[in-house]
């Protein structure tokens, strides 16, 4: 039997090689620069505070006096002695560092103005759309192209995760024995052995935290798509929760704004064990206050909640803590921290540092390694060009290799349940390396459950979008070519593989929102 099996086996492993080759190959030409320039300036926005707080400290920094003033002391005092001061939003930052100052966002001129928080006077201003950090924050998001910037650098984020896939399974030995040669560096070799060893080396070894960074940088790009998934996967609908976002004070005639101190008062009774840590102010009459609190110390940046309080009457229309499901909060909380490694601190930040620049050194070494080998390649196109123009009239003295007889495919039913189970057993075999990645992220800092369970779930979304694309092809497969003998088992092969993955994943994500999620 195994003689039977072993030649499929290994023509199997050639036709995978040869596939996810194709995708590493085609994806890095095309998408390499733009994610080598992605993964670099997402590199420096790691310490993007400490960086803009350096280069502006006579902004930031105040001279310590005994107790800073609360939020609803300080408004009312600033409006008192700068009444032509627009506050669109306050930001108190960490309320802990007693020489930072506060600052005020006017969202229509993009003036940040500092307040001293121990008087409440204006300690410097700035248009804050051209310091150093937001210059680099929008080349990360958006290269500085409008509104189709923000998607290129997304889909970049999509191509960085495929890139990390295909180049793990193209790194898989064929002998364990040759495992050593393909986890080391090889410095007595020639440049180009040493240039091969480094791009084999380096993509293994960093590609659990690219593959994170790659997937919080996609869920942060289309958020309009992830979050109503989390949401549909929580048994919650999307449309009243987009309710709960856009909802509106209950304005009429008569209503007179209620002061600040009614508005922190609801916030502080909703969540007493949490601070202010910003404050969105009502835009107009039917506008409402956003008070953004922050509470524990998981993960260290602190644990991102939301409220949403009418201006006149006191009552809060959103509460994240209650009427977001587990893994939303989980979202507000973990997904900018773990995208930029501040959840655990230094030790983190430091490993997305390295993780960041990692796409630049593999963009690097990856076209040393393409290049002389197109040229190669092109070098052989032309000759054989020569060569056949030459041959050309002596064609009918070739004698022709019989073609292949390729065996009968089994029917598409049968074929579906073969490649299904095909696709559970890679399922059962990535699922737990998704846990093992967000364990490794956060174990310097020793923070180990919290970022392995938030991949597994946030990888589950990604599976449930694949499925979407795999379920619309499928459907065109089966209404549109099949009919017309046109049809291909290669589509049902991709969508019996999702349809695998979507099982196992919404099992996990399922026990892990009833038991896991409660360490948010």
């Amino acid at each position: 039997m195994k003689s039977e099996h072993n030649p499929k086996s290994l023509n199997w492993a050639k036709h995978q090689k040869r596939w996810f080759g194709k995708w590493h190959l085609y994806i890095g030409i095309i998408a390499g620069a733009i994610v080598a320039f992605v993964g670099l300036t997402g590199s420096i926005l790691v310490f993007q505070d400490d960086i803009d707080r350096a280069l502006n400290p006579n902004l930031f920094e105040v001279i310590a006096g005994k107790q800073k003033m609360p939020v609803e002391e300080i408004v009312p005092l600033i409006k008192k002695n700068y009444p032509r001061l627009k506050i669109d939003y306050l930001f108190l930052g960490d309320i802990k560092n007693p020489i930072e100052a506060y600052s005020i966002t006017n969202l229509k001129t993009n003036e940040q103005t500092f307040i001293n928080p121990y008087n409440g006077k204006i300690s410097g201003k700035r248009i804050y759309t051209s310091s150093f950090i937001r210059v680099v924050t929008e080349l990360h998001r958006t290269l500085l192209i409008p509104v189709a910037g923000r998607y290129i650098c997304g889909l970049a984020s999509l191509c960085l995760l495929i890139l990390t896939i295909s180049g793990l399974r193209l790194w898989i030995p064929k002998k364990w024995k040759q495992l050593k040669s393909v986890l080391t560096v090889r410095f007595s070799g020639s440049f180009k052995r040493q240039n091969y060893d480094w791009h084999n080396s380096l993509g293994f070894y960093s590609s659990p935290i690219v593959a994170i960074l790659s997937l919080t940088g996609f869920s942060i790009t289309f958020s309009t798509l992830v979050i109503p998934l989390l949401f549909l996967l929580s048994g919650k609908s999307p449309q009243g929760v987009a309710k709960l976002l856009g909802a509106k004070s209950a304005w009429h005639a008569q209503a007179t704004p209620l002061p600040l101190t009614a508005i922190v008062g609801a916030a502080k009774e909703k969540m007493p064990n949490a601070y202010i840590g910003g404050i969105a102010f009502p835009a107009d009459k039917m506008g409402t206050y956003r008070l953004d609190m922050v509470s524990g110390n998981l993960p260290k940046v602190g644990k991102r909640e939301m409220l949403i309080v009418d201006q006149y009457t006191g009552k809060t229309l959103l509460n994240s803590r209650k009427d977001f499901p587990n893994v939303g909060n989980a979202y507000l909380s973990w997904l900018t921290p773990i995208h930029y490694g501040s959840f655990g601190g230094r030790p983190t930040q430091v490993i997305a540092i390295i993780a960041g620049l990692i796409p630049l050194a593999l963009f690097i070494t990856g076209f040393i390694i393409w290049w002389p080998r197109y040229k190669k390649q092109k070098k052989g196109k032309k000759k054989q060009l020569a060569l056949d123009g030459h041959q050309e009239n002596h064609i009918t003295d070739k004698v022709l290799k019989p073609a292949k007889t390729k065996l009968p495919l089994p029917k598409l039913g049968r074929y579906f349940i073969i490649q299904f189970k095909s696709g559970l057993k890679y399922a059962l075999v990535i699922l737990p390396i998704s846990f093992v990645m967000g364990a490794l992220y956060g174990l310097p800092s020793g923070i180990i459950i919290q970022p392995a369970i938030f991949v597994v779930a946030f990888s589950c979304v990604m599976v449930c979008l694949n499925f979407i694309c795999a379920l619309l092809s499928e459907m065109f497969n089966i209404l549109f070519l099949w009919p017309f003998k046109k049809g291909s088992h290669k589509v049902t092969r991709y969508f019996a593989l999702s349809t695998a993955f979507l099982v196992c994943y919404l099992a996990v994500y399922m026990l892990l929102l009833n038991t896991g999620f409660e360490v948010f």
